[in-house]
């Protein structure tokens, strides 16, 4: 069984997400971005091993600690998207910008990802959607076989990510919300970046950004699935 545990990290509160099987307890993890000692420390108390830190996107709340973890525990940096190279090779410029105290380098993923792709760890699966707007690079990863997302800051309870940031557009977060989360179902939970999760229907029906937008009339159009 897939489960997913979520450990708070830094003042921005971002949701640090472990994957894991809950009988073999390996997993991965989604977009540490700080506290890497509250990480290990919370990996070691639950007896979790990881295969990899996968990114969402190169904002530094959520790829601040990715280098740190990497060379802690060995493992890859899988994603995000390639378009947010600029933002992961600039995320020391991000903390000087934000006056943030904690440690952080520039991180070079060790795979880029793209629109389709195919992760797994044990016998979960996970398909690749490359949602810009909130970051020109974003990816969600989404896990079928239980109708869960992890949507990182494209889509949160109530809201949307800013698009405000260098890089962001609001009409492309938009589109990419209609034409790649709308149409994985109201059925689909999901986990984001901050605060609660929620179910794509509840927000479709009841989030003021998604007021009136319905998903393409041909229904969901997958992407060329690419394994590795």
């Amino acid at each position: 069984m897939l489960q997913a545990g979520v450990i708070p990290v830094t003042h921005f509160q971002q949701n640090c997400t472990v994957l894991f099987d809950t009988d073999t307890k390996q997993g991965v993890i989604v977009d540490p971005g700080g506290d890497v000692d509250v990480i290990l420390q919370t990996l070691g108390e639950n007896g979790i091993t990881l295969s990899a830190i996968w990114l969402t996107h190169g904002h530094i709340d959520h790829a601040g600690g990715a280098k740190e973890l990497k060379e802690a525990l060995g493992l890859p940096i899988i994603g995000p998207h390639r378009d947010d190279e600029p933002l992961l090779s600039r995320l020391e410029e991000q903390a000087e910008r934000f006056g943030l105290a904690m440690k952080v380098e520039n991180v070079r993923p060790d795979r880029w990802l793209e629109d389709g792709d195919q992760l797994t760890f044990g016998d979960h699966a996970f398909t690749v959607l490359h949602c810009p707007g909130h970051a020109p690079g974003h990816v969600v990863f989404v896990n079928e076989a239980q109708h869960f997302a992890h949507v990182g800051d494209v889509l949160f309870h109530g809201s949307i990510g800013r698009t405000d940031l260098p890089g962001g557009n609001h009409q492309q977060l938009l589109e990419s919300i209609r034409t790649k989360i709308l149409p994985l179902g109201d059925d689909f939970g999901f986990i984001c970046g901050h605060g609660p999760g929620g179910q794509i229907g509840e927000e479709r029906r009841t989030n003021p950004y998604l007021r009136g937008m319905e998903p393409p009339a041909t229904g969901q159009l997958r992407p060329t699935t690419h394994e590795g």
